[in-house]
Formats: C-alpha cells, sequence, structure tokens
C-alpha cells in the first residue's frame, strides 16, 4: 500500500520493531484468537424477533399462554410487559396487537415484506446487524419522548434506506394517524425508488392487525402524481426531489426522509441548506416527528459533511450512524491457510486485526476484494472502514487523510467577523476591522505590534467578481518572528478575506488589511491581474504609489514585476512544499475551510498536474500554497532553510525586503 494512503497512524517509530501484536504471534494463537472472536460474533449474534431474543431496547422476559395457538418464553419492551402486566391478553390477535404496537422488530418480521437482494424473492423483514445499529439510536430516541433525528453515513448497500423507511412506516400504521411522511431525493428517481419499496413492504400485511380491519394500500390522493394516502391511516407519503421541493408546499409533514443528501445540487437558486431548512422549519419537535438526513459520501466541504461533523462534535440536534464494512454479515470468506493469509497481510489488514477486532474470515475477504481496485484509495472509497475514509478516500489524493484529519483538530471557528474599513475603497486612511455578523473578513488573531519586517504576510489568490465566479482570496500568516529575528515557531493563519469584488477594488481591500497587519509583505497571485495587460500594471502602480511592501518576482527577462506568477514550474514548486508543510505538521490552519480543499485536491489523470476535484475549489488552498513558498524563499534568505528538497523552488524569484 502506498505510504501517503495509509490513513492509519500506527505509531511505528523504526523499521526494527513492528507495532502489530499478530506479527509477534504464532499460527495456534492467532487461530485461538480468532476462533475467540467468532465465538463471541456468535453469542451476541443470536437474533429472533419473533421470541424477542437479541432485540434492542430493554427488554423482560414473560412466559405466556393463551391456549394452544400461543405458549412459550418470550422477551419483550419493557413498556408492553408493563401494559401486559396490568391488562392482559385473552387471544393472540391481542397479544398480536399489543406486540406490534411496542415492538418494531416483531412488526417487521410478521407484517412486512421486502425483496432480498440475494436470491431476489420476497422475503419477510428480518433486520440484519447494521440495521439494528440504527434502530438502537432511533428507539433510545422514541422511548426517552424525544424527536427522532439522525444523520446517517451508509456505506454500500446493507439496508439503510429501508431501514428509515419502514420505520415511518410503522409509526403512520400502528402508532399514529393523519401523521404526513415525505421522503425528498437528490432526483425524483430516487424518491419514486423508496415509495416503490414502501409499496413492496405492504403487499402481504395481514389483514387481522390492520387497523380497522383495512389492510394498508397507498392509494391516489387528490389526482396527485407525488403524493399517495395510506389506507386506513389516512396519513399522505409524500415525495419529492431536492430539485423540486416547492411541490411540499402546503403539507403538514411530521416525518422527513432525506436521502443522498450529499448530491443534492447547489445553485445560487437552491441549495442543500435552504432546502432542508424549508422542510425541517415544517416538522415540530414532538415525539414521533422524525428528521433523517442520509447519504453515502461525496467528499469533504459540502453540507452533508458538514452536518455529519456538526453531529459527531455534538453540536446537532441529529445523533451520527455509520456502519464500517466488517459490520455487514456477507463481508466474509473463509480462509484456507492462515499462515498464508497472515505472511500478505499488509499494514493495513494488520490493523484491521488488532485495533477493529476483524476476525480473519473479515480481513480474507477484504484481503481478495481489494484485488479488484488499483489502489488502496479505490477500494476505501467503495468499503470504507472509518467515516473519515468514507469522506475523503480516492486514489489520486495529494493530501494522506491522517494529515488532513490531523489538521483539522487545530481549526476552530474566528473569534470575530467583519470587514476592514478605509476612509473610502480606494484609500489606506483610517483603517479599521467593523464587525459584522456575516462579514467577509474573518480574524482569528488581531494583529500584534512587531519591530521586525515582514512578519505578517498576506497572499491575494484573485477570483471573479460575480456570485458564480471562483472566490478571491486574502490570506494573512503570521511567521512569528522571534525576538532573535529569525522564525522561531510555525506560520500561522490568523485572518482571511473571502468573497467576490473587482479586480481594482480588491487590489485596495487587500493593502487595506496589509496595512492593518503591520505593513505586512503583500503578494498578489498575479495571473489574473497580469492577463489584463495595461489595466493590470495600472492596477499594480496604483497599489505601489501609497503602499511599497509588494512581493515582486524577476521575470524571464530580468525584470521585476509586482506578484507571485503561478505556472507550471512555480505551481508544482508550491504544492509540493505545501505537502511538506502539511506532512510534517509545519504550519498552523485555523479554517475548516482549507482543510476541506485539501481533502478534495487531487492528482490529475496526466500524472504531472494537481488541481481541485471536479465542483470543489482550491482558492484558499493556494494562499496557503504561495505563502509556504514565499517563507522558505525569507528562510532561505536569512539562512535558516527547511531540510527540503532545493530543486522545489524557483531560484529567480526575490523579495522587496
Amino acid at each position: 500500500m502506498e505510504a501517503h494512503n495509509n490513513i492509519y497512524n500506527t505509531g511505528r517509530e523504526s523499521d526494527d520493531a513492528s507495532p502489530f501484536e499478530i506479527d509477534a504471534m504464532t499460527v495456534g494463537q492467532i487461530v485461538a484468537a480468532n476462533e475467540l472472536r467468532n465465538h463471541e460474533l456468535e453469542s451476541c449474534g443470536h437474533y429472533d424477533p419473533v421470541s424477542g431474543a437479541g432485540c434492542c431496547g430493554p427488554r423482560v422476559e414473560r412466559k405466556v399462554r393463551l391456549g394452544d395457538k400461543l405458549n412459550g418464553t418470550f422477551f419483550i419492551p419493557e413498556a408492553m410487559a408493563q401494559e401486559f402486566d396490568e391488562v392482559g391478553c385473552a387471544t393472540r390477535e391481542q397479544w398480536e396487537m399489543l406486540r406490534i404496537k411496542h415492538d418494531f422488530e416483531y412488526w417487521c418480521a410478521t407484517c412486512v415484506t421486502i425483496l432480498d437482494k440475494v436470491s431476489g424473492r420476497l422475503v419477510n423483514m428480518v433486520l440484519n446487524r447494521p440495521q439494528r445499529r440504527v434502530l438502537r439510536v432511533l428507539e433510545q430516541q422514541r422511548l426517552s419522548g424525544k424527536p427522532l433525528r439522525l444523520v446517517m453515513l451508509k456505506a454500500r448497500q446493507w439496508g439503510g434506506s429501508t431501514l428509515v423507511q419502514i420505520y415511518m412506516a410503522w409509526i403512520q400504521l400502528v402508532l399514529k394517524t393523519n401523521w404526513n411522511s415525505l421522503i425528498c431525493g437528490h432526483l425524483h428517481q430516487t424518491s419514486a425508488a423508496i415509495k416503490s419499496m414502501y409499496t413492496r413492504a405492504l403487499r402481504s400485511y395481514p389483514e387481522h392487525l390492520a387497523r380497522n380491519g383495512k389492510v394498508p394500500r397507498l392509494v391516489a390522493f387528490e389526482g396527485s402524481r407525488n403524493v399517495r394516502q395510506l389506507s386506513g391511516s389516512e396519513s399522505l407519503v409524500i415525495s419529492s426531489s431536492a430539485q423540486s421541493q416547492d411541490a411540499v408546499r402546503g403539507y403538514d409533514v411530521k416525518m422527513a426522509h432525506l436521502t443522498e443528501v450529499a448530491f443534492w445540487p447547489s445553485t445560487p437558486r437552491h441549495s442543500p441548506e435552504d432546502v432542508i431548512r424549508s422542510i425541517g422549519g415544517t416538522i415540530p419537535l414532538e415525539p414521533l416527528t422524525m428528521l433523517v438526513l442520509e447519504s453515502t459520501a461525496n467528499g469533504v466541504g459540502n453540507y452533508f459533511h458538514e452536518e455529519w461533523l456538526r453531529a459527531k462534535a455534538g453540536l446537532s440536534d441529529k445523533e451520527p450512524v455509520f456502519v464500517p464494512w466488517y459490520e455487514i454479515e456477507i463481508y466474509r470468506m473463509p480462509v484456507a491457510s492462515v499462515e498464508e493469509l497472515v505472511a500478505q497481510m499488509d499494514d493495513y489488514e494488520k490493523w484491521l486485526w488488532q485495533e477493529c477486532h476483524c476476525t480473519l474470515e473479515m480481513i480474507n475477504w477484504y484481503h481478495l476484494k481489494r484485488r479488484e481496485y488499483a489502489n488502496q484509495g479505490l477500494m476505501a472509497a467503495e468499503f470504507p472502514t472509518t467515516d473519515i475514509e468514507a469522506f475523503t478516500s480516492t486514489s489520486h489524493n495529494v493530501f494522506a487523510t491522517e494529515m488532513i484529519e490531523r489538521m483539522r483538530h487545530a481549526t476552530v471557528n474566528p473569534v470575530k467577523r467583519g470587514d476592514i474599513m478605509a476612509k473610502g475603497a480606494k484609500s489606506l486612511d483610517s483603517i479599521d476591522f467593523v464587525e459584522s455578523e456575516n462579514g467577509p473578513f474573518e480574524l482569528w488573531k488581531r494583529p500584534e505590534k512587531t519591530a521586525f519586517r515582514n512578519r505578517y504576510m498576506v497572499v491575494v489568490d484573485i477570483g471573479g467578481n460575480s456570485p458564480r465566479a471562483d472566490w478571491s482570496v486574502i490570506a494573512v500568516i503570521d511567521r512569528h518572528r522571534g525576538e532573535e529575528g529569525l522564525n522561531s515557531n510555525r506560520p500561522e493563519v490568523v485572518a482571511q478575506w473571502r468573497g467576490h469584488l473587482d479586480h481594482d477594488i480588491l487590489a485596495w481591500k487587500a493593502a487595506q488589511i496589509a496595512r492593518y497587519y503591520s505593513n505586512a509583505l503583500l503578494v498578489f497571485e498575479s495571473n489574473s491581474i497580469d492577463s489584463k495587460g495595461e489595466v493590470g500594471d495600472l492596477i499594480f502602480n496604483q497599489i505601489k504609489a501609497v503602499y511599497n511592501n509588494v512581493y515582486h518576482r524577476r521575470n524571464e527577462n530580468g525584470e521585476m514585476k509586482p506578484g507571485f506568477q503561478t505556472n507550471k514550474k512555480t505551481k508544482l514548486s508550491a504544492i509540493y512544499n505545501l505537502i511538506a508543510y502539511v506532512r510534517d505538521g509545519s504550519y498552523v490552519e485555523r479554517d475548516n475551510k482549507a482543510v476541506d480543499e485539501m481533502a478534495c485536491y487531487e492528482l490529475k489523470p496526466d500524472g504531472k498536474s494537481f488541481g481541485a476535484r471536479r465542483g470543489k475549489h482550491d482558492d484558499i488552498l493556494m494562499t496557503r500554497a504561495i505563502a509556504l513558498m514565499i517563507v522558505e524563499e525569507m528562510r532561505l534568505n536569512e539562512g535558516r532553510s527547511r531540510a527540503v528538497n532545493p530543486d522545489y523552488f524557483v531560484k529567480n524569484m526575490v523579495l522587496n525586503m
């Protein structure tokens, strides 16, 4: 496995000692440990939703005898036991009606039919282990009287969407009436597929357990193509898509299943945030109301990824649920030779044994399945072991996942938001920071008085001036120059402006920020302005007339030109240098958006160039790459270079210092 794709830091400090316990075990010890693991899986895996054995939630044992038709020991939910002990049941039908009211798993196994993906036959729905994991979260919320809120990260098809939809059906068919539900996918076809599953689930519903003796069916409602009514419940099942969410307006929705949210389009007119806010605003904070966001991962930095991170951090109303591949029962393969398998295991597979407590059968399946993919990144994208893998795995990632996640731990919300203001848009007089809630300028640290020139650096990546164009980014880097006049600490991102402005106004905005930060070295990524010819020269000359600490480069003719020009050579040098800084933890990143851009930055198919993944941005990333490239130049000039390959750096660049 390629080193930069190994997302798990094993703690290995040298090649002389292995960090993996399996390397020190004999074959006999490995076999014995594996047998114990399989035994533990089997013992905790006995599951019978009819008797209640192995089912989720607090349960109690009851011996039941109702004539010759029902005689045995059952493990029933505590709430059912309390009602059973108080009221009792005279007939099997009364027992079953009481049971389906309290026991979702029993209801699934006796009332619901699904299409078995292996055999293609209609079968009763017996929940698999991943589905039971999701159910435990929902049941904990339901039994505590909380609204049901969930964000679910899916990995391959194990029935997560099915579980959510059938749980909503249970609430509509058994617990509530006039309790409308919504299915909303990124496409109408997605919602329609889930609705067809609902129809199939009702196909063999027992008539004697139907409400009012009326077998539930989805029937047409007022001629609408996207709305059906559940006979016997009077509840509506509404289907829609993220592209036409207005179709749900006017309906009193109590439950919403929002599927493949990571793939919902984001346009100037409609964004996932807007759609979900609109839907969520109609769902009251009451017991048995439900809002589930679920999706497979689609990179980082999008709405679904942000919601997942919020849920993991405990900042959301939703509980996060992720199921790794090894918890899915079908991903097992018998082992013909333990000795041969162990000899072929790489560090990642040894990590699966040691940290994930996978069995040899699980690892053997993974080992064999991985041969279908060109590299570990592709395998991890399809069958992630962790949620981090699910979001960031790709075969072309430039930055290793463990590096990215390490950086993410240092990111924090800015202490202030607002904008830099001066006496005029093209003025460097009376400069100050003006606070505002949604301002484009984020501050993590205000400027400090310093006796050293160029402690601060302001780097400008120039985008477009319209809302649909690339962002313009102005990043402020603190080089932390120590008392000895040299760099004693890691460079740190301390402020950032991000937005859209005309290029001449943007240039003045950058100069104002540079003035605010102790007359910082001002670095323009000059390609966009250079392309304007005489207009670009005019912009630069206007700035230089009032601000003289501007970075210059020497062009191919030996002439001094303002700004950092990004070409094939300088971009490669800057990116390789940024990789080294990220790998070594040699600078402090504060903005989570920068980390998201790194997670979506990839080596292109030509194997020679870098860029953002399709649909993603690299504007913030490039300000870091340029800034740290110049930090290296300054260190070279100061005689304090980092130990990196000097070929990374372009020799004809000089500083106006």
